[in-house]
């Protein structure tokens, strides 16, 4: 499977993470979180890919979330709630995410990816 990196393309991390990935000569398709954002069905796989918990998915600095009121309502929602409401608008989802064989990466952060992708590989 090819990489699959999900990104906002005016994201200044999102461009680090670009520019980080064909720097190290890792191979990967883009695509354009606001033209087509992940799916309920998606996200979900791609939470339990990640083992993170589900509220890192969230652009917690994005104007959305903040107009939105979302830091105190997410804490009742249920996962499921969570995963329809993050595949209503990708500005809700953090950025970038990478999807590879074997992970999800959620937010760009070169230590972690580093050690991802480039250690014993």
């Amino acid at each position: 499977m090819k990489n699959l990196l999900i990104c906002y393309p005016k994201c200044s991390t999102c461009r680090k993470a670009v520019a980080w990935l064909e720097e190290s000569g890792i191979e990967f398709d883009y695509r354009d979180i606001k033209l087509e954002n992940p799916d309920a069905q998606e996200l979900k796989k791609y939470h339990e890919m990640s083992r993170l918990p589900l509220k890192k998915f969230f652009n917690t600095s994005g104007m959305i979330y903040r107009e939105s009121g979302l830091k105190d309502r997410i804490k009742e929602m249920s996962d499921e709630e969570m995963y329809e409401l993050l595949s209503t608008d990708g500005m809700l989802v953090k950025r970038p995410i990478l999807v590879t064989g074997e992970c999800v990466l959620v937010g760009f952060k070169e230590n972690e990816w580093k050690e991802a992708l480039l250690i014993n590989k």
